[in-house]
């Protein structure tokens, strides 16, 4: 059974930094693209950034820069590094796993099998 357990959100000010961790079991780590995703009250889903099985990172324009999604294969885990937060970045940050594609695909057309149960990222001005 496939399990994602992410964690590591918080509160913080504007402009400060938070790094979300997400524990993978049950899973070939490393071969199948994953993702971030975040869910904000009244927005839709958005897939924010997105890690190929060669470790090619993908980002939304918002994000670029300020962002940086990574893995371990040899702890199963993945990351990310978000730095500079604003408060438009609040929202619950949901990591995600592919079944069996190893290229992230658009964002607008990625649907990701397997779902962590997701972590609250709070930013106040």
């Amino acid at each position: 059974q496939v399990r994602l357990v992410d964690s590591g959100g918080g509160s913080v000010q504007a402009g400060g930094a938070l790094r979300l961790s997400c524990v993978v079991s049950g899973y070939t780590f490393g071969t199948r693209y994953m993702a971030w995703f975040r869910r904000a009250p009244g927005k839709p889903d958005e897939g924010v950034a997105c890690i190929d099985g060669d470790s090619t990172a993908h980002y939304i324009d918002s994000v670029k820069g300020r962002f940086a999604i990574s893995k371990d294969n040899t702890e199963n885990t993945l990351y990310l590094q978000m730095n500079s937060l604003n408060p438009d970045d609040t929202a619950i940050y949901v990591c995600a796993a592919a079944r069996t594609k190893n290229v992230c695909p658009p964002f607008s057309d990625m649907y990701p099998t397997y779902w962590g149960q997701g972590t609250q990222v709070t930013v106040s001005s």
